[in-house]
Formats: C-alpha cells, sequence, structure tokens
C-alpha cells in the first residue's frame, strides 16, 4: 500500500489501535504503526503530533460540538436540557465511528494508568467548557459546574456502554438514555 492511497489518517488510527491491544501502548512505536499502516514515519507526524493523539486527536472538534450543542439550545432550555443538547452533538460525531475501534480505543486507555489520566483531563477540559458555557447562558454556580460535570460522566459511560458491544444501539440513544438516568436520580423528590 503506497502512502499516495487514501485514508492514511484513518488507516493509521486503525493500524495503531490494533498494535496498542497487541503489544501495548507503551511497547508500540510511531515506527510499527507507520509500517503496518503502509506509510512512512513522515506520513505518521503529518497526521499526530505523537502516538497519543491516534487516541486523542479530534478532541478540540468534539469540545466545540459539546460546546456548541450547549449554546445553541433554545433560550428557556433549562441547564440539563441545554446539557442534553450538547450531549446529543457529541453522541452523532462519536457514534459515526467504528464501534471496534472504540471499543479498541477504550480498551487501550483502560490498561495504561497515563492514559487515563490524560483522558480524565480531556472531560474535564470538556466540562469547563460546558461550564462556562451554562455560565453564559445565565446559569449560576456551582450549578453549572455541577451540571457539566455530571454531563461529560453521562458522556464516559455512554461510551464505555455502546463500546462494550453489550448494547447495540446507536451511541446518541445509550446517551439519551444514561442523560434520562441522571435525571431521575437528580429529580426533587
Amino acid at each position: 500500500m503506497g502512502r499516495w492511497e487514501p485514508n492514511s489518517r484513518g488507516r493509521l488510527q486503525e493500524a495503531a489501535l490494533a498494535l496498542y491491544a497487541e503489544r501495548g501502548f507503551d511497547q508500540t512505536t510511531v515506527a510499527e504503526i507507520a509500517a503496518r499502516a503502509g506509510v512512512t514515519e513522515r506520513t505518521f507526524f503529518r497526521h499526530f503530533a505523537d502516538k497519543r493523539e491516534v487516541l486523542f486527536g479530534g478532541s478540540a472538534v468534539l469540545k466545540e460540538r459539546i460546546v456548541t450543542g450547549v449554546t445553541d439550545a433554545p433560550a428557556s432550555a433549562r441547564p440539563l436540557d441545554a446539557l442534553a443538547q450538547g450531549l446529543d452533538a457529541a453522541a452523532a460525531m462519536l457514534g459515526e465511528g467504528r464501534r471496534d475501534l472504540s471499543r479498541l480505543r477504550q480498551t487501550v486507555i483502560a490498561a495504561n494508568p497515563e492514559l487515563r489520566e490524560r483522558e480524565l483531563a480531556k472531560l474535564a477540559d470538556y466540562a469547563a467548557a460546558v461550564s462556562a458555557a451554562l455560565r453564559q447562558r445565565g446559569v449560576g454556580e456551582p450549578q453549572a459546574t455541577l451540571v457539566a460535570d455530571a454531563g461529560m460522566t453521562v458522556l464516559r459511560i455512554s461510551l464505555e456502554q455502546w463500546s462494550s458491544g453489550k448494547d447495540d444501539r446507536e451511541l446518541v440513544d445509550v446517551a439519551r438514555d444514561t442523560m434520562a438516568n441522571l435525571r431521575v436520580v437528580t429529580a426533587d423528590r
């Protein structure tokens, strides 16, 4: 497979995830990823800053989608409803990917403490952005932060459930059900 063939980025992601699953993240080199994908190391670095970015690339776009979903919610939307709109946008984006690759990604991250920490840092970054968007909508503190943090927990749980293969529904449906569970446990009694 020559480097001029289309979808180098996708091939690199698939190769990296397969190698991470086979050998472990720390034991896999960029050279091995590039060779398995049929491209040069230079091509790898055109798409990714380092081998971690294979797992976390696209996070800026995901954060933007979530925040846009929150900010585009109707002005009358309650904080959880605005959050739900942001999570729908995230689920639509992430659900376009292949579930098998998502499963591999989750497995690789779960096996590496450094990657788990980075995943949590990304979720915290998303939560901070959502909290800021909610405050711009007039939601006070600590409600904005509580809703945002709960939302990222909904996203994490939904992704874990969806990628596990135990639930064959679309990610957006899994996320909506998880959000419904959050509403149940936070309902005034």
